[in-house]
């Protein structure tokens, strides 16, 4: 599916944090990012609108999936009428534009450097702070089999994962912790999680949507080896949950049961409260509950 030249400006105000009316995108595109969790929808009395929870993810993933989307300016919000075809054949090379893999792979982050291996050749991954390190030949890439993977939902909880140290150390203790980013968009990461060893730990919002995607895209593959991170204190955090977004996401999972069994405490209160978190929140907390 390629995108007309006013899909592309209603796609730009979303990453530039407008909202936008509901009838902005067609459906397709929009329910696809509703299903990846980058669109909140706000009800009015008569109307709904959309707005970005996640911009760099939203950005990331548009442009991993519409090759019309690569090298555009996000910050300019206007695109000429003229601009459809010669114009995006410019930036894509194909006028007719199809998704491609031009950059498989997934991004790592850690606070401690963590030794691996890229084929046969040793390397440390220690990004600086405010940088990641990006594992394109992910097939040949390697880690010890004591070091616990953490993905990552949020693209800010990801960037700042030195400010959630403690929180980690409080539920995992101290191990060494590669994270990964599920953006770009793709099956790469699970497919590598599939190839190791590795415990993996899933840190996404706390909430009906994000349990789905744990459930449906890792613990379905990887079995016990997977576990979704649910922080010690995480009810009084519901208390300041969304009710909105509850609300929401309760029309579509209001029959969800979860099939790890040890998501089904945090599953009764987010029904108990109905409320949701949001990850993000964990960032500027610090103190936590130990075990």
């Amino acid at each position: 599916m390629s995108l007309t030249a006013k899909q592309i400006q209603n796609v730009k105000a979303l990453f530039q944090g407008k909202t936008i009316a509901w009838s902005s995108l067609n459906n397709n595109l929009r329910q696809l990012l509703i299903d990846e969790e980058l669109l909140i929808i706000k009800q009015h009395r008569s109307h709904k609108s959309i707005y970005a929870h996640n911009t760099i993810g939203l950005k990331l993933f548009l442009e991993q999936n519409y090759d019309e989307l690569r090298g555009i300016d996000w910050n300019n919000d206007t695109i000429s009428a003229a601009s459809t075809r010669a114009e995006l054949a410019s930036v894509s090379g194909n006028s007719k534009t199809i998704t491609i893999r031009s950059c498989p792979g997934f991004l790592v982050n850690c606070y401690d450097p963590i030794p691996a291996k890229l084929g046969d050749k040793d390397i440390i991954i220690s990004p600086l702070e405010g940088t990641m390190m990006f594992i394109s030949d992910w097939k040949e890439f390697t880690i010890s089999e004591d070091v616990i993977v953490v993905g990552v939902e949020n693209m800010e909880n990801f960037r700042m994962i030195r400010h959630q140290r403690k929180l980690f150390e409080s539920k995992i203790g101290n191990h060494l912790l590669l994270f990964a980013s599920r953006y770009p968009q793709s099956t790469d990461l699970r497919s590598w999680l599939q190839r190791i060893p590795n415990k993996y730990v899933h840190f996404g919002d706390f909430d009906l949507a994000g349990m789905h995607i744990y459930e449906s895209e890792f613990y379905k593959f990887i079995g016990d080896r997977a576990s979704f991170f649910i922080p010690n204190d995480i009810e009084k955090h519901l208390l300041l949950g969304s009710s909105e977004r509850y609300n929401i996401q309760f029309t579509k999972f209001q029959k969800y049961q979860p099939t790890d069994d040890r998501l089904s405490p945090l599953c009764k209160l987010i029904h108990k409260y109905r409320r949701c978190y949001d990850q993000e929140g964990y960032i500027i907390s610090n103190e936590y509950e130990a075990d």
